[in-house]
């Protein structure tokens, strides 16, 4: 899950870079929920 945030990251860094706006808030914000996703499995999986 961490590794399929990291590459929406990478691709929102490289639209926004080539002025792809629309894209790179997309796919940044995609990111943001993968990541917010791993930590909460993290977290529950730590605690049981």
């Amino acid at each position: 899950m961490l590794e399929l945030a990291l590459t929406f990251f990478v691709v929102a860094v490289l639209a926004g870079f080539f002025g792809l706006n629309g894209i790179a808030g997309l796919t940044m914000a995609i990111a943001k929920w993968l990541v917010l996703i791993f930590l909460a499995l993290a977290v529950v999986s730590l605690l049981l």
